[in-house]
């Protein structure tokens, strides 16, 4: 596995600093956008993803489920709106927060998943789109998500993942800087993840490499970053102001690109149920 020092406070202060950016690239979605007929719109794709994840849960009407790391709470609101789920999103950013409670459609929580206080089995489904990279503890924070389902619950985990055996100048030049520059505390295999989920007493039940279905997500945000520095003042100030520690990560679009195109970084969705 690939593991850096970062903490929760410093994923925090990433999202809460580069929140301007991520609105101007992403949108209220802040994951990948799943391009299933690869005529979608970057719009559409990201909530094609949110679908996708929908599915693997088998969202029923009134279904519990709970977001976790659930950014501006885009896919909390697409669940509720479109499934019937009653959907409860967390997030450690509190910019995140405040702008997905502002927008309402479900309950949000501002705090670390590692800590959190729900009750044991309050949860049909979780999922965590994007977000097990930033927890300090994933083996942790995957027990979690299974003491908070009740049996028979699924849990869905959408994972930035490197590759079976990255070469060494694939690992120095790639994987590790964009785990750095991300502010992802690291970015576990294949391997890594079923240990991790067998060891939360769960069952896997399916695995979707969607890889080539999501990269085209990548040169998408270049361009609007290229984009963004001619056209929006307020934004190119932000990207080159040499006082904010997170501008280097318009850099790293074009190693996350590039890591896709080599198969150093891999994108996907594990599927497990709670017996």
């Amino acid at each position: 596995m690939i593991h850096t020092d970062t903490t929760g406070d410093d994923v925090a202060a990433h999202y809460d600093e580069l929140d301007p950016f991520y609105r101007s690239l992403w949108g209220e979605h802040v994951h990948h956008g799943l391009w299933e007929t690869g005529r979608e719109s970057p719009l559409e794709a990201v909530a094609t993803l949110s679908r996708f994840v929908a599915r693997r849960a088998e969202l029923e009407n009134g279904d519990r489920v709970c977001d976790v790391g659930c950014g501006y709470g885009a896919t909390a609101r697409l669940l509720g709106s479109e499934y019937g789920a009653q959907v409860t999103g967390i997030t450690i950013s509190p910019k995140q927060h405040a702008a997905a409670a502002a927008a309402g459609g479900a309950a949000f929580v501002l705090g670390d998943w590692l800590e959190n206080d729900f009750p044991n089995e309050s949860f049909d489904a979780v999922i965590a789109i994007e977000s097990t990279e930033h927890l300090p503890d994933v083996a942790k924070g995957i027990h979690e998500m299974a003491r908070v389902l009740i049996p028979g619950g699924r849990l869905v985990i959408c994972a930035w993942m490197a590759g079976p055996s990255p070469r060494e100048w694939e690992r120095r030049h790639l994987l590790e800087p964009i785990c750095r520059e991300g502010r992802l505390v690291g970015m576990g295999s294949e391997e890594d993840y079923r240990r991790w989920i067998a060891g939360a007493g769960l069952e896997l039940q399916s695995t979707d490499d969607l890889s080539r279905q999501v990269r085209r997500t990548w040169p998408i945000c270049i361009r609007r970053t290229i984009g963004a520095l001619f056209r929006d003042p307020e934004l190119r100030r932000f990207l080159l102001d040499d006082h904010e520690r997170n501008r280097v990560f318009a850099i790293t679009l074009m190693r996350i690109w590039i890591a896709y195109l080599t198969g150093a970084l891999r994108y996907t969705v594990f599927t497990a149920s709670k017996p």
